[in-house]
């Protein structure tokens, strides 16, 4: 992962929230979870600059989408409590892992602000972003 990338995976998400209405905060990591870029829109609330970080970080340690962790991390389901672990993290969608053309984790990418299903569609566009 380098800024070039996440320059290209925080522009795709941008466009996409702008597509839906939205003000987000989008987030890239390495694939360590340290963070490479990070973007709050005009307009966008706060609150969601953590909330996109917890999703990326998320991804990224566990190689996972937060969403896919989502059902899992439920009441009775297998890693529940999961959330509490390695500093906080988020099991609902807009949490996306990165892969270079090859498979390869690279890093995570983090939208938060508008609804969950649309942080998901846009956090999926830009990971896609670097499939093209």
């Amino acid at each position: 992962m380098n800024i070039a990338i996440a320059e290209t995976v925080i522009a795709a998400a941008r466009s996409e929230a702008v597509k839906g209405g939205f003000a987000v905060s989008i987030t890239v990591l390495d694939a360590a979870g340290h963070l490479v870029a990070f973007t709050r829109m005009d307009g966008a609330n706060i609150g969601p600059i953590d909330v996109s970080q917890k999703k990326a970080r998320t991804a990224a340690l566990f190689q996972t989408d937060s969403a896919a962790l989502g059902a899992a991390a439920r009441p009775a389901g297998a890693v529940y409590t999961l959330e509490n672990t390695n500093g906080g993290l988020i099991s609902f969608g807009g949490g996306v892992v990165l892969r270079d053309k090859a498979g390869f984790v690279t890093g995570a990418v983090g939208v938060a602000g508008a609804t969950v299903e649309a942080d998901e569609d846009i956090a999926q566009a830009a990971a896609a972003s670097l499939l093209s």
